[in-house]
C-alpha cells in the first residue's frame, strides 16, 4: 500500500503519494499562489509564517482577514538579497548596513519610506519592515518569485505564535490557499529582532 500525504489546496484537499512532496515541487506550488493572488502558511527563517505577495493590496488584505488583525497593524515583508531590498527601499542608513552584513542571526529592520510594496502593508508613519532572508524554503521561493512577500506569524492575532506546525490553528490552515508541506515536523526558531534607526540616528530595538 502507497504512504499518502495529505495536500491541502485552497478548498480542495487531495491524497498524494509522499514521495512526490519536494522542494521543487513544494515552490511551484507556491508560486502558483502567489502569481494567482493567493495566501500561504509556509515555513519561514524563523517560525511558521502566513504569506503572499508584498506588492499586492487585495492579497495583504486577506492576511489580515485570516490573521483577524486590523489593518493599522504592522506586517513583516521578506527579500531574498540587497538588491531586492534596495529597489523597495530608497535608503539604507550605514549602521543598519554594517549589522546586515555582520550578524548571522534573523533580523528585521524597520525602514522610511517605502516603495512599491501594497499600501496596506505601510504604516502610517510611512515605515515597513522588512527582512532579508538567506537560506531555507522561503529564501528560494521569493528568488524564484523575484517579489518580496509577506510574513506574519501564523496565528490568530492576539494567540501566541506557534512553536511548531502541530500549534498552528486548524481554521487557520483551512482559511489560506496553500499550506507548505516541508519542515513540518520541525520545531521552528524564535522570532526575529526588530531594529530601527530613530530621528537622532540612533539604533533602537523594538522587539529582541
Amino acid at each position: 500500500m502507497v504512504d499518502c500525504h495529505l495536500r491541502r489546496l485552497g478548498k480542495v484537499k487531495m491524497l498524494l503519494p509522499i514521495k512526490r512532496i519536494s522542494m521543487q515541487s513544494e515552490l511551484e506550488h507556491s508560486l502558483q499562489i502567489l502569481k494567482s493572488g493567493g495566501t500561504l502558511v509556509y515555513p519561514t527563517d524563523t517560525v511558521w509564517g502566513l504569506g503572499c505577495d508584498a506588492t499586492s493590496k487585495k492579497a495583504v488584505a486577506k492576511i489580515f482577514v485570516i490573521k483577524r488583525r486590523q489593518e493599522d497593524k504592522s506586517l513583516i515583508v521578506l527579500v531574498d538579497n540587497f538588491a531586492m531590498l534596495q529597489r523597495y527601499v530608497p535608503a539604507i542608513p550605514s549602521a543598519i548596513l554594517d549589522i546586515l552584513i555582520k550578524l548571522t542571526t534573523p533580523i528585521t529592520v524597520v525602514y522610511n519610506n517605502p516603495m512599491g510594496l501594497a499600501q496596506n502593508l505601510v504604516a502610517s508613519d510611512n515605515t515597513v519592515a522588512i527582512r532579508i532572508v538567506k537560506d531555507g524554503f522561503c529564501h528560494e521561493l521569493i528568488k524564484k518569485y523575484n517579489k518580496p512577500i509577506v510574513s506574519t506569524s501564523a496565528n490568530i492575532s492576539g494567540v501566541a505564535a506557534p512553536r511548531s506546525f502541530k500549534e498552528i490553528d486548524t481554521s487557520l490552515l483551512d482559511a489560506v490557499d496553500y499550506v507548505v508541506n516541508l519542515q513540518q515536523n520541525k520545531p521552528t526558531n524564535v522570532p526575529s529582532t526588530i531594529v530601527k534607526i530613530n530621528e537622532k540616528g540612533q539604533l533602537v530595538v523594538i522587539r529582541d
